[in-house]
């Protein structure tokens, strides 16, 4: 038997070994709360999750009833400067003056999350 029919013949007797099935977890603590996410088996309170929330590993994201919910945020708020509202120090918006002094105002803004 000669080198070529020596592979050949590996080959077609070759056993590719079975892929291990792939598992995308979440461990969290009592509140529910992420502690991490891991595609290994690890000690603790799991689910099992997608892809797609892995890729994401939300921090933000909590484990009720089984799932992985994601909280919304219904509104965002700002200080922007206004024409009436608290009136701040110009050089800070940190100090609160009296409406007598020079004041620059400020006043909360509300944007709604698409």
């Amino acid at each position: 038997m000669n080198n070529n029919e020596i592979f050949e013949q590996f080959w077609q007797d070759f056993k590719w070994p079975e892929p291990a099935p792939v598992f995308y977890r979440v461990y969290y603590g009592e509140l529910g709360e992420p502690l991490v996410y891991s595609m290994e088996e690890l000690p603790g309170k799991y689910i099992e999750i997608t892809a797609a929330q892995f890729a994401a590993s939300d921090p933000h994201a909590r484990v009720r009833d089984g799932k992985l919910i994601h909280p919304q945020v219904a509104q965002v708020s700002k200080l922007a400067p206004a024409a009436t509202g608290t009136p701040c120090d110009p050089a800070t918006v940190a100090i609160v003056v009296a409406e007598s002094q020079p004041n620059q105002k400020w006043k909360l803004r509300h944007y709604e999350n698409n």
